[in-house]
Parts: C-alpha cells; sequence; structure tokens
C-alpha cells in the first residue's frame, strides 16, 4: 500500500467482490443456452430432421460449387461469451461467398460513415434475384443496397488501399478478425469463379454508366470475387456472427473488429435484404437477420446473444441453403429467438 493511501472502507470492498463474482457467474453462463443438454439437443433434432431433405441442388452456374458434396450438413452456436455447441460436418471448409457482403459492408461503414452507406448504396430490397441487371434500372440509387451482387461489388469499389493488393489483404484481415481465425481464399473456387463472372463483370460496367462505380470495375470485380472466395467453415461462419451479435467484438479473442454504433444498421441491412427475394418470408418465420451464399452457408444473428450458423450445399431458386434455412428456422423456435417477440430470448 502507498504511503498515507487510506484504507478501502468494508462495505466498498464488499460491494465489488459481489458485483466481480456476479459478473464472472454471468459470463459462465451463455445467454443463448440457458440450458446447455437442451440446445446441444436441439441442434442434434434439427441435423436429423433435415438431414435427408434432398431439395434444390449446388449452385452449378460457378463450376467448383458443383463438385461439393451436396450430402455435407454442419450446424453452429456460437454464443457472445464464446461458448461452441455444434453438429455435424462443422470442419468442412466452403466458400462464403454472399455473406462476404455484409463484412465488406462493415469495413466501408466503419471507414466512411453511416451516412454514406444511404448515400453511395441504398439500403432497400430490389424484390428481385441477387444479380438481377434488371434491379440497376429500377432502384433510384442503381444499386439498390449492398446484400445484391450490383450494391457489393459498389461496396468493394470504395475500399481504401494503395493497391489492389493493399485492399485484398484488408478483406482477408478484416474477414480473419471477425471469425478469431485465420481465414484464406480458396484458390480453386476463385479461378472458376473469375473465368465465369461475365455477368458481375457487366453489372460493374453498367453502374460505371450510371456514376455509382467508384474505382475500376474491373478490380472491383476481382476483389468482389476474391472475397467470395474466402473459405470459412460452419464454426468460424458462427464465429464472424458472434462478432456482430457482441456489439461488434469477437467473442474468442476480445478485439472490437467493427464499430458498435454500426451494428445496428448492418443487421437492418441483413434482415431486409440478407436473404435475397427470400428475405421478407424469412423474417416473418424466424425474425433474425441473416445472411446466405449460394455456397450452402447461412448465418443468422441473435443481438446481444450469439449466432446461429448451418452449411449444406443444395440451394432454392432463390440461392438459399434449403436445409441450413430450415434448421436455423427450426432452432429459432425451439429456442424462442425472435428479435420481434418480447419473450423471447432467455426463456427457459
Amino acid at each position: 500500500m502507498k504511503k498515507n493511501a487510506k484504507p478501502i472502507p468494508f462495505i466498498v470492498l464488499l460491494i465489488s467482490i459481489v458485483f466481480s463474482n456476479t459478473v464472472l457467474a454471468q459470463k459462465a453462463k451463455s445467454p443463448v443456452a440457458p440450458d446447455y443438454e437442451r440446445l446441444e439437443q436441439i441442434l442434434k433434432d434439427a441435423h436429423q430432421k433435415f438431414a435427408a431433405d434432398k431439395s434444390g441442388s449446388p449452385a452449378d452456374y460457378i463450376p467448383e460449387l458443383a463438385k461439393v458434396d451436396p450430402e455435407l450438413f454442419g450446424i453452429c452456436v456460437v454464443t457472445v461469451d464464446g461458448k461452441v455447441f455444434s453438429v455435424g460436418d462443422v470442419n468442412h471448409t466452403f466458400s462464403i461467398q454472399s455473406i462476404s457482403k455484409v463484412y465488406t459492408l462493415a469495413m466501408i461503414m466503419d471507414q466512411m460513415g453511416q451516412q454514406a452507406i444511404l448515400d453511395k448504396l441504398g439500403a432497400e430490397p430490389t424484390g428481385l434475384p441477387f444479380n438481377s441487371v434488371t434491379a440497376i434500372e429500377q432502384q433510384p440509387t442503381r444499386v439498390g443496397n449492398p446484400l445484391v451482387n450490383a450494391g457489393a461489388i459498389a461496396t468493394t469499389s470504395l475500399l481504401d488501399g494503395e493497391s489492389e493488393k493493399e485492399k485484398w489483404e484488408e478483406i482477408l484481415a478484416f474477414y480473419s478478425a471477425c471469425a478469431g481465425n485465420e481465414l484464406t481464399i480458396l484458390n480453386d473456387v476463385y479461378e472458376s469463379e473469375a473465368a465465369t463472372n461475365g455477368r458481375n463483370q457487366a453489372i460493374a460496367r453498367l453502374l460505371q454508366a450510371y456514376g455509382v462505380m467508384y474505382n475500376d470495375p474491373e478490380e472491383a470485380v476481382d476483389l468482389y470475387t476474391k472475397q467470395c472466395s474466402v473459405g470459412a467453415n460452419t464454426e468460424q461462419l458462427a464465429a464472424m456472427g458472434a462478432t456482430l451479435a457482441a456489439d461488434g467484438t469477437n467473442p474468442f479473442t476480445g478485439e472490437n473488429v467493427i464499430s458498435p454504433d454500426n451494428v445496428p444498421h448492418i443487421l437492418s441491412i441483413m434482415l431486409s435484404c440478407g436473404m435475397y427475394d427470400y428475405s421478407g418470408t424469412w423474417s416473418y418465420i424466424t425474425g433474425l437477420p441473416a445472411k446466405s451464399g449460394v455456397g450452402g452457408g447461412i448465418v443468422a444473428i441473435v443481438p446481444g446473444k450469439g449466432a446461429i450458423a448451418a452449411f449444406s450445399p443444395r440451394v432454392d431458386a432463390a440461392g438459399n441453403s434449403v436445409r441450413a434455412q430450415k434448421a436455423i428456422a427450426y432452432i429459432s423456435k425451439q429456442l424462442q429467438i425472435n428479435i420481434f417477440d418480447p419473450q423471447s430470448v432467455g426463456v427457459e
């Protein structure tokens, strides 16, 4: 004790100890899973219930995606306090595809602010397929929102950096920080996608003609193709989702990756646009912000609680994994997690 320092009053010390113990007790219990065994059983039930569902087919417009085993199926929950619950093929690495759009959006929002998203990109659902050219002609902002291809390519064109290499390194580092794990590009998927992305190149040129392409369109499309080809497994994807659920802080590393002020805006766009032209129905069924990718992954966010991720390659006409969306919807119903339901999270 320092010389002349006053002793800590007993009552202050007692309150401090009680508070510390309370905090530790709260951290020891996952807010998403008040009953660990029950959650584990729900995940097992969901996996068993939908594993035999053969609906949909792998996205074959990217040749490499058509080669993925369609029977793969994994489900994972990661809570904001770092608890992990999983079942199935959760360690299989797949390309995150359009889920990447959420995290590049987060980068741009951190760089340019929330208003820039509305001014330069928009936040309105298109009601049309994710790669629609017609939507560009119809939308006042041309790009619609950052979670369709046009909006995502425009978003990528806003990235800071002296070179494409530097921008790509920033993207990969940011995604990895969100996952709490070093992610890498799946080169076979990238090469396959780069060889067949003529439609996205045309979208970029059309956006350039309308004055809403903010850098070289070829560079923007190439960066976008690379970000879609980043590989993650289901547990890593759930961790990326849990980072958003935890106000932008990764639950494993403790690093604040995304500004907390931006998280509600990102989640609002996910809720209205994240499942493409199925987003309204998804919101109606689950009440959870989510994002899908044609690689078969879906991540759904329970703000302040955690994330549910699921992966299976067969997708429906909208581009959403059939098994993954059914599994997440089932889990959300069983756990009573819905952001619109006052009696939702934590009720046992």
